[in-house]
Formats: C-alpha cells, structure tokens, sequence
C-alpha cells in the first residue's frame, strides 16, 4: 500500500498490524531503520459529550488506517522554550499513541517501553523529537509515546462531573487516558512485536510522576513489570482533596461565566485554553477521587502490588537554578541567609547547616542545591525511599554532566527556563526566567537517554555527549529488558535497596558509583512538608 513521505517514513509502507480495533499501515523510519506506527488510536476522541468523560474505546475502522503521521497534541498554551512538535495541529481529539518496533510480528516478543511526556500537565506531546522512539527501539525494544488530556482537559474536577460518575467524584482524566493506553498496550502491543508481559513505564518530569502515580493506583496494577522515573515523584504535585478540587473547577466556571456542566461542555475548546492563562500553573492536577487515586494515596505508596516492580529513579545535578531563591540578589551569604529565614523561620538554622552559605561559591552550590530540592529532588528522594522501604528492587542515579554550548547558528537565541531557548524576539519576556544553572539542568537528559541528541539542533554536541549518551541508553535498554540497568560493557550498577548506605550511579562522562551523603537534607525536607 503506497502512502505518502511523510515526517521521515519511507514512501511505501512495510507493514500492517491487526489492532482490535482495526488495522494500521507503518513504515520503515528513515532516521532509525525501524518500523514506525504513529497516530494510533487508544480512545474515542474525548469531546462534545466524551470532554472530561473517562477514555473510551476507540471507534473500530474498516480497511487499512495509514500510520504515517503523529495525532494533534493535546490542547495547551506555549508554556516551555524547549518544547517542540512534530504533529501539524492541536486539538482535543488528541487520545493517539505512537509505536516504533524492530520487528512488528507477534513471534518477536520484544520487551516495551511506554514514555509519559513532561510538561508540568500542561504542556507536552508524545511527537516531540526528543521522546522519538527509534533508537532505543533499535536496541531490541518496542518503544510507545502516548498523549493523554492537559490542563483543564484533563484534570478538571466538578460537582456535576462528580454526580455523573458511578465513583462519586470527578478530575484525573489525564491518568485515566494514560490508564487506557496502558491497557490498549496490554490487549494490542503483541501484533507490533512486543511482549505485553515485559512493559516498562518511564517518563521525565511530569511523565515521572505519571509513572509514581501508576505505582500507587490500584487501577494499574498488573499492566507494567518495571518503571524508570526522571526528576520528579508525586510529591512534587500531590494530589488535591476531592473538595478543593472541585473548588477549583466552580471558580474557573464563574470565571468564563459557564455555571454548569453543560455550559462548560458547549464551550468552544479554543476558549476553555484561554480562560486558563493567568491561573496557577497547577490548579489542574491530580483528585484523591478514590478510584484511580485511593485514599491518602503517598502513605499507601508501599502497599499496592505494583509497586514491588523494580525502580530505576535519579534527578539532575542542577534541577533549578539558585536565582530561584534568590532572585535578582547577588549571591552572598547576608541575602542567602534573609532567603532561608523567609522559608523556613525557625527551622532556619537547621536549613542554613544542611545547606551552609559562608562565600559566594558556597552560596551558589547551596541555593541551587536547595532550590532543586525544593523543585522535584525531594519528591524522586521519597518515591525511591518508599521502595527501599518495600524490599523491592532500587536502582539510583544522578545525572551530572551538563549540555555543551549553543551550537555557532543559535546565537540569535535565549535561554529558557527548562535549559531550552526562546527566539530572540522574545528576549524581553525572558529575562523574568532564571537562565540555566551550572550543572545538568532540568530535562537536560532526555535526548542522552533516549538517544536523541541529533534532533535537537540547539547545541554543539561532541564526542563526550555521544559517550554519555551510549551510557545511558544501555543502561536504559538493559533496564527494560531485565529490570536490571546492568550489563556487559557498562560500568556495574549496585542496586541501593540492599545496603545500609544507599549507592547511586553517578551519569557522566566518568561514570562512577557514590554513597548518598544527602539523606539528612531530604530528611529535613520531610519534616518540614509533613508538618
């Protein structure tokens, strides 16, 4: 079946896959030498009636579906100078997923990876280039990018979404769409040459703690044999009380005047995205609804099966910058000491000894490292606790080595927030935004991980990225296939839940294995969330 070049298929297409709900046409991907199947279908498109609905199965089709072309991304605003998308349009009809496969016949049994974007739950797509799933997929792997709803698509809650449902309450749509992609990757990831048995989930960022929230939700259970989690764990953003949350979603009807259910499910999509500008950038997240979420759903964090899976958990050295504290003050000890006593009063003194600010140097080391903490580190700390508590398999590591400089063609461009750039014509709305910290910086490790630096033209890669790039994607592929990141020609890679020190690989172009000496800091942290 002849199909159109399109977004780096070859011209013909090489393969067809039987899904329950139809077949689909892939083609051979021109980068990566595997079959790719993009677009595909998990769920019904969630609008008119289906908007902040559960995911539904997906309409069947008859014939042959071309697969040629990523799905619209989810409905968002430009939120991250790093993002960008390989998909033509955006849209709510976004429930698609995206295969790449080494050899889609069901006698391959290959093991799976399914990738959660990141994006703090309002932006991010599963086409962007740096999630592309190709050469991780030529390791022997089939890799799956999935979309799932953002932002007020997908987490809003409401007393009428709440009456409507058979559980009594309402939000956490974008798990959910996650929830059935997992579940479509069970009935149908077979036919694409993967073992249905041997999924692991990862993600970065917002994508990590999609994965801890999968480890905590009976809902899951059973649908994934192991999980990697970069920079971020669910207590970066726990979930809401069911009544606050649907606080949140009376009030953001009051505010584009639309007081009930129906009127907020007849409101152009375009205008639903544009009344969220201005609000915190987190008032849509996840519901403790008592369904894919149980009660108290972090004390219960060891108690679900699924969370006795091996875990491979890190973060970046430098998650945030130390402006973040600081703002626009120079770094001295006397305005580093003011910031501390401002967050922690009385326990400032205990802060100012985990974090000591006596020079200039130390002041900057600190605040990063505090400011990083604070951001996502604690969080990915606790989740791998948790599972050291468990008994269950742990694997530790923290990324270190930072990108190169811009590429000679970029110097018309800005840093942005997430380590990314912004056109220079946007200079001005930039210089609110902390430049990137010495250090790996937030997402910084993405296209490392998943072999994708040649598709990100921001920076003048060398050699010792490309090193530390094959580092980690053997760590990442032995991980998948075993639930062990160890293998022949890495360095070896203790697990951190069997010893009285937690160990740690250290990811850089040295790699090399520590001993946490940082645990009395998140320790504090700790304290201070739970009191």
């Amino acid at each position: 079946m002849a199909i159109a070049s399109t977004q780096g298929l070859t011209a013909v297409a090489t393969a067809t896959v039987a899904t329950a709900s139809g077949r689909v046409a892939g083609g051979v991907d021109a980068r990566s030498g595997v079959y790719a199947f993009k677009g595909v279908p998990f769920a019904a498109p969630p609008v008119g009636e289906r908007r902040w609905r559960p995911p539904q199965p997906p309409p069947p089709w008859a014939g042959v579906r071309p697969a040629d072309r990523f799905g619209p991304r989810p409905m968002q605003l430009p939120a991250f100078g790093d993002m960008n998308f390989r998909c033509g349009e955006m849209s709510e009809d976004c429930l698609t997923l995206n295969v790449w496969t080494p050899d889609p016949s069901p006698a391959a049994r290959l093991p799976v990876l399914v990738y959660f974007y990141g994006g703090g739950f309002i932006a991010g797509d599963g086409s962007e280039p740096r999630y592309d799933g190709g050469r991780l997929a030529g390791r022997g792997l089939v890799v799956v990018t999935i979309n799932y709803r953002l932002n007020v698509f997908g987490f809003l809650a409401h007393p009428e979404l709440s009456a409507e449902s058979p559980h009594g309450r309402s939000g956490n749509q974008g798990f959910l769409d996650q929830r059935a992609a997992l579940g479509w990757v069970r009935d149908n990831i077979a036919a694409f040459g993967g073992d249905p048995g041997r999924v692991t989930i990862a993600g970065e960022s917002a994508g990590s703690i999609s994965a801890n929230a999968h480890m905590v939700s009976p809902l899951s259970a059973g649908l994934f044999a192991a999980v990697i989690g970069a920079s971020g764990g669910l207590r970066s953003l726990p979930p809401l009380a069911p009544e606050a949350a649907e606080q949140v979603g009376l009030a953001f009807g009051q505010r584009i005047d639309a007081p009930s259910l129906a009127a907020l499910r007849a409101a152009p999509a375009d205008r639903l995205l544009a009344a969220t500008r201005g609000l915190a950038a987190h008032d849509f997240r996840g519901v403790v609804d008592g369904h894919f979420f149980p009660a108290e759903p972090l004390a219960a964090a060891t108690g679900w099966p699924a969370a006795r899976v091996p875990l491979m958990i890190g973060w970046n050295s430098a998650e945030m910058d130390y402006r973040v504290l600081l703002g626009n003050r120079e770094p001295t000890p006397r305005h580093y000491a003011a910031a501390v006593r401002a967050l922690y009063g009385e326990q400032a003194g205990e802060a100012l000894r985990l974090y000591p600010g006596v020079t200039t140097a130390q002041v900057r080391q600190s605040a990063t490292d505090l400011a990083s903490d604070r951001f996502i580190v604690y969080s990915a700390w606790k989740w791998a606790d948790d599972q050291r508590a468990a008994g269950a398999p742990l694997f530790r590591y923290l990324y270190a080595h930072p990108r190169p400089p811009m590429a000679p063609d970029m110097a018309g461009a800005v840093p942005g927030l997430a380590g990314g750039v912004i056109d220079a014509a946007q200079a001005n709305a930039a210089i609110a935004l902390p430049p990137p910290a010495e250090g790996a910086v937030h997402s910084a490790d993405i296209e490392y991980a998943l072999g994708n630096l040649d598709t990100n033209h921001v920076y003048a890669w060398t050699a010792a990225d490309e090193q530390v790039s094959a580092l980690m994607q053997g760590y990442y592929a032995n991980f998948i296939m075993t639930g062990d990141p160890n293998g022949p020609g890495l360095p070896v890679w203790p697990r951190a839940d069997g010893r009285p020190e937690m160990q740690y690989m250290v990811w850089d172009v040295a790699p090399r294995v520590e001993v946490d000496r940082q645990r009395e800091r998140y320790q504090f942290l700790d304290r201070f969330y739970r009191s």
